[in-house]
């Protein structure tokens, strides 16, 4: 049961990927246009400040699902509990810590981009902030139930509640928008809908799973060892909002909205792409889990990585290439003008990323394993290098600055330093995944090859020539990585539907 939910989980987990991308395709050029450059900025900054609250987090996210999945391996629902009820209360007490730093980002909006922002754009901002910090202090306590779903492994019904989320927004703001309305009504909106997904995870963990929280007899032990698992996670979430989030602050700051907007697009693109790496290594934390529990080898552990990690990148290479051959068309044709260095920055972000992304289930055996004390100490320093060069090239060339800064930091700290740390210390044989992945980009080449030269006969740039271009380099693609690219065990994943399908209808 618990394998067809992982299995469904990962078919919903690319719907929801492929619905995001689908709205953003469609939506956001129209929001671009409504809101315009500056609104849009304005909105993209506020909310890259206020995000970095759910920091506070404390990586207690990460720790709930672990420690619900050992206590559900364990029979043991007593504890499950109390650690529910425990965390509850936490969340809570930084639900209103959150609100009270928000007060104070609220009126030092003014100190922070007086110098970038009108007065008009201030008056906004500062609404907005104060918006956006209500809406996380609500996130804090009920997130709580999204983490339990997760750890149940009931990835069905928490992937069709965020379904919910991702069509319900755009269904409520576009009317607003056509009516006039602006960045405001959009957090607002924002705010709205997620309190309605929330409610619902927490209907679903009371109803069906009959969860309790209980909230007598608390564990001080055991939050001590859960502060020391999480700790490392904490920072490792601050790092990761240095790297994808200050670059939008620091624009801001220098550059103004306009040039915050033009990033944020790239931004939204290369969100978009990363998450598509998730759908598979974003269910399987619970899984490794009960493996560590269960005392596997090294070599489990490293089948698991290597065969994960192949998926990953026949998915991953397809859009990369493939944004890179077309992605400039289809930017021109989808955001409009002023908008050029857009593809410039996505591609200096994207093309690093990838050897992080393909490597994600690494990142829940590191924390299976507790093992992300080094990983967190060696990006810090990463994270400081991301901070002087985005800061010093923002002055001369804005957005492609910043993202230079925010590449050269992923190469070093994700691609060469923690594939070190792999093989060393957690005993991944990362030589092996490499041969693997280097094979399978030897038929992505001759592909790049083939897409170049499709480039070079269909010149005409129009939304049905690009569109044409863009399926007939996926068919090619999927031809030669199954013929060349792929072991059997992918082949077997890819004809088992078809076969199934054909004797539906046969």
């Amino acid at each position: 049961m618990k394998k067809n939910q992982r299995k469904i989980g990962v078919i919903l987990s690319y719907i929801v990927i492929f619905l995001n991308m689908i709205i953003g395709i469609l939506y956001t050029p129209f929001l671009i246009r409504k809101l315009g450059q500056s609104q849009y900025g304005l909105y993209s900054i506020v909310n890259s400040i206020v995000s970095y609250l759910t920091i506070m987090d404390m990586g207690f996210g990460n720790a709930i699902i672990i420690y619900t999945a050992r206590y559900i391996n364990q029979k043991d629902k007593q504890k499950e509990n109390k650690l529910h009820g425990m965390f509850f209360t936490i969340y809570c007490i930084i639900g209103l810590i959150a609100t009270l730093i928000g007060i104070v980002l609220y009126f030092n909006v003014n100190n922070m981009f007086g110098n970038a922002m009108t007065a008009a754009e201030i008056t906004e901002a500062k609404t907005m902030m104060l918006i956006l910090t209500l809406n996380l202090a609500m996130t804090f306590p009920l997130s709580i139930f999204g983490n339990i779903l997760v750890a149940h492994e009931e990835f069905i019904i928490s992937k069709v509640i965020k379904i919910i989320q991702i069509l319900l927004q755009p269904f409520i703001m576009i009317p607003l928008l056509y009516m006039g309305y602006k960045a405001i009504a959009m957090v607002v909106v924002i705010t709205i809908v997620n309190a309605i997904c929330l409610v619902l995870n927490s209907v679903v963990c009371v109803k069906k799973l009959k969860v309790k929280l209980k909230f007598k007899g608390f564990d001080f032990i055991l939050l001590k060892e859960i502060f020391k698992y999480s700790f490392y996670i904490f920072l490792n979430q601050i790092i990761d909002k240095v790297n994808w989030s200050l670059d939008q602050f620091i624009l801001g700051s220098v550059a103004g909205t306009v040039a915050t907007a033009i990033y944020a697009v790239a931004g939204q693109l290369n969100t978009l792409y990363m998450n598509f790496s998730t759908a598979i290594s974003g269910i399987m934390l619970p899984k490794i889990t009960k493996m560590e529990d269960n005392q596997a080898s090294n070599k489990e552990f490293t089948n698991i990585f290597i065969s994960t990690g192949r998926i990953q990148f026949l998915l991953m290479a397809l859009i990369m290439t493939g944004f890179v051959l077309f992605g400039k068309q289809f930017i021109n044709l989808w955001a409009g003008p002023g908008y050029e260095n857009t593809y410039i920055i996505a591609c200096i972000l994207m093309i690093p990323v990838t050897i992080p992304l393909i490597q994600n289930i690494g990142l829940s055996i590191l924390q299976a394993k507790n093992l992300y004390k080094y990983r967190t100490i060696i990006f810090i320093f990463i994270a400081i290098i991301n901070i002087i060069i985005s800061i010093s090239l923002a002055k001369i060339y804005e957005g492609v600055g910043v993202a230079i800064g925010t590449a050269i930091s992923l190469l070093l700290g994700q691609g060469l330093i923690l594939n070190i740390y792999y093989q060393r210390k957690v005993g991944i044989d990362i030589i092996q995944f490499w041969k693997n992945i280097l094979k399978m980009c030897i038929p992505v080449g001759l592909v790049v090859a083939i897409g170049i030269m499709i480039n070079s006969i269909i010149i005409s740039n129009t939304i049905i020539t690009l569109g044409i271009k863009i399926v007939l380099y996926c068919i090619i693609y999927g031809i030669m990585m199954y013929i060349f690219g792929m072991n059997n065990y992918e082949r077997e994943l890819v004809k088992k539907p078809i076969n199934k399908i054909r004797g539906e209808i046969l």
